[in-house]
């Protein structure tokens, strides 16, 4: 089926500011317990996005993923020459600097000229370690020459963008290149070369939610068995066994038993906290399986961020996966008014978008 440009620029924007909003919706409650949520926001957790929806490193990675991304395939296009990861490296070092100054540089362009960016979010220590620690002379890190063994989620959470590469191959390739930038397990990076590749699939060739987890599963399993677990495990105990039911009758994830019930947060805290790689993104399947409608986005996001755990990033990942699905048009008006940076999360999900149906953007933006 030929790809529909006006569908797949609202998916693209769906898939980012979706993120977003479960970022700004887990982001005041990340370090808590679930008792502690309750005691403090109710019975139900925290059901909004506060008054002004911030964003938390997650998005911010986010976006400069995709300028690294869009930089490399306007060089593509240009010059010929095609070097993702490399160019991904280089904005995660911009990002850096929007972490240790306090605005813009005269001569700053593309992301780092919107002064909005220049906040530090409580940003993982792991990524801060790593890209401080890189000159113009280090090596590009990659899966096979790993610069550390860690697996924090902090490579899965920024890992969407990823999704709309040409090909789902190619985006869970990517996703992993991304990943291992900064987190040199395979439960690091397998987990974002996953996501990527579920968001391409049901963005972008219009499977369903359950079809590409399925598919995603599969491919997984051939470099990291922990993650393929962890999907497996967190399609079981929504209710789906699909083609994989082998893995998840094994999946006992990280020592824990999983039995398929009703959604709720104590079936989130049998997939673990979320704080590595393969439970953030179990944690975030199980959340978009559970409330996979697009009426029940608000839901899937608050199953996702009351637990206790990383619940900004959890959130944030299911809402990439909803927002990859349904598109913009199904996210709540009311939590897109109190979101920070709506307009540029906006345009660079639909830029990303524009330059897999291959329409036009605004290529100068990112061809510096």
């Amino acid at each position: 089926m030929p790809l529909d440009p006006t569908v797949v620029a609202d998916r693209g924007a769906g898939c980012l500011l979706g993120g977003a909003l479960g970022d700004a919706l887990g982001a005041p409650v990340e370090f808590m317990r679930l008792d502690e949520i309750r005691k403090e926001y109710g019975p139900a957790g925290i059901t909004h996005p506060p008054r002004l929806g911030l964003i938390t490193d997650d998005t911010q990675m986010t976006l400069f993923t995709a300028e690294g991304y869009l930089r490399a395939w306007v060089r593509g296009k240009q010059q010929g020459q095609w070097g993702p990861a490399a160019l991904v490296w280089l904005s995660y070092r911009r990002w850096l600097d929007t972490q240790q100054q306090r605005a813009p540089a005269p001569d700053a362009v593309g992301l780092l000229a919107d002064k909005r960016l220049y906040a530090s979010r409580a940003p993982g220590v792991t990524c801060l370690r790593v890209l401080q620690g890189a000159t113009e002379a280090s090596e590009v890190p990659d899966p096979e020459h790993p610069i550390n063994d860690s697996r924090g989620c902090g490579g899965v959470m920024r890992a969407a963008p990823a999704g709309f590469a040409p090909t789902p191959e190619t985006a869970y390739g990517l996703g992993c290149e991304f990943a291992a930038l900064t987190h040199g397990s395979p439960a690091g990076w397998a987990p974002a070369g996953a996501l990527a590749m579920i968001v391409h699939l049901v963005a972008i060739r219009r499977r369903s939610l359950v079809e590409a987890v399925d598919q995603a599963t599969g491919r997984v399993l051939r470099d990291d068995r922990e993650t393929a677990h962890a999907l497996a495990a967190a399609t079981a105990l929504a209710g789906y066994d699909g083609s994989r039911a082998e893995l998840a009758r094994e999946a006992k994830v990280f020592g824990r038993r999983v039995v398929a019930g009703g959604p709720s947060d104590r079936s989130i805290e049998r997939l673990g906290g979320g704080w590595v790689g393969p439970e953030a993104l179990a944690i975030a399947v199980y959340s978009a399986l559970s409330h996979r409608t697009p009426e029940r986005f608000p839901d899937a996001l608050r199953l996702a961020a009351n637990h206790s755990g990383g619940s900004d990033s959890t959130a944030s990942i299911t809402g990439n996966l909803l927002g990859a699905l349904h598109g913009a048009a199904a996210l709540p008006r009311e939590w897109l008014g109190r979101l920070e940076l709506s307009d540029l999360i906006d345009q660079v999900g639909r830029d990303l978008a524009a330059s897999c149906t291959g329409n036009g953007f605004d290529e100068d933006y990112y061809g510096f």
